[in-house]
């Protein structure tokens, strides 16, 4: 199975050496129009050939792509693909304009060709387990739910300025994980933000520190604190409340080791960031991915979840700026503030 990538960054290259690893798979093609040491590179470890966007779709031996391309590309390439029939894994957002996300998901839903969104907490062994148990009512019913994520420190304000906001960017994992642990949708939205780490990006028009409130349409409660800025390093951490028992995730240590003398103990600090926390759920994300062009498997993140966490980010994004709670429709999308 022939599958190309588009993008050489971070998460392209994490991609791409994931499906390089696959047996039965071919990493074909890379796409970037930047000639950068990191695309050569990944290249030559991979054995893909560097290509255009048009080559791509032109060729009938492309079965799918990954689009891990900057944000502003996501849309037109998800088009493409869908025009050319090729199975899609995108990373999200789909788009920073909402109109745009509706637009794509109702082309690719209508064509009846499969979108899977980057979600990668949905693939992590702790989450999956988490919500498994919710889900088969071993826990009894979920009736609060609390999430905190925090960078280890903010990026580059020139990064700031093009990622869409901090909500868009950051928190609608948490968004999506809203969903997906409680499985149903959210009913209101209530969203305050500040910039209390960094004043260079309250400069750039963006926030630093997030706290939201979501309420789901059976009445579940669900808490979401979120920072650029994490004194402990990378703080990604669950409780889920439920009537017969807690359920915790943890930070996950970069070792298991603890160093105990008279002072104290002490442990290792939590993984780096988020490449390395969720180093196997971006593995069987590709996994995933496969199975979903070989068998026709279901993502556990389709396009309409990619949709519906968009309209959570958008909804908060709409109750930060008019300090109001926003109920939401089936529906709903963002008017003028």
């Amino acid at each position: 199975m022939q599958i190309a990538v588009f993008g050489t960054g971070r998460i392209g290259q994490v991609h791409a050496r994931n499906l390089a690893r696959m047996d039965g798979v071919a990493l074909s093609h890379l796409v970037d129009p930047v000639d950068s040491p990191a695309r050569a590179m990944l290249a030559e470890t991979t054995g893909a050939r560097i290509a255009s966007p048009e080559e791509v779709f032109a060729d009938p031996q492309v079965a799918g792509i990954v689009i891990a391309s900057s944000t502003d590309s996501h849309a037109d390439l998800l088009l493409a693909a869908v025009a050319a029939g090729k199975e899609v894994f995108c990373e999200k957002p789909i788009s920073l304009d909402f109109a745009t996300v509706q637009r794509v998901a109702a082309e690719a839903e209508a064509a009846g060709v499969n979108v899977m969104m980057g979600f990668q907490r949905r693939y992590d062994p702790n989450f999956r387990a988490v919500r498994n148990r919710i889900a088969d009512g071993a826990s009894g019913s979920l009736e609060q739910l609390v999430m905190q994520s925090r960078d280890p420190s903010p990026p580059p304000v020139s990064y700031i300025k093009t990622s869409g906001g901090f909500v868009r960017d950051s928190a609608i994992h948490d968004l999506d994980q809203a969903r997906y642990m409680t499985g149903e949708e959210i009913a209101r939205v209530f969203a305050l933000g500040a910039c209390k780490v960094d004043p260079e990006i309250g400069a750039a028009g963006d926030i630093d520190t997030l706290a939201i409130t979501l309420i789901t349409q059976s009445g579940r409660m669900i808490q979401m604190s979120n920072s650029r800025r994490g004194p402990m390093g990378y703080d990604q951490r669950l409780e889920a409340h439920c009537a017969h028992e807690s359920l915790f995730i943890d930070n996950g240590p970069q070792t298991d080791i603890r160093i105990a003398t008279s002072a104290g103990e002490m442990k290792a600090p939590p993984q780096d960031y988020f490449i390395e926390r969720f180093a196997r759920a971006y593995a069987d994300e590709m996994v995933d991915f496969v199975a979903m062009i070989r068998d026709g498997k279901a993502p556990l993140a389709t396009i309409r979840d990619g949709l519906e966490a968009q309209r959570l980010a958008e909804a908060a994004i709409v109750s930060i700026k008019t300090g109001q709670p926003v109920d939401l429709s089936p529906n709903w999308q963002p008017g003028a503030i």
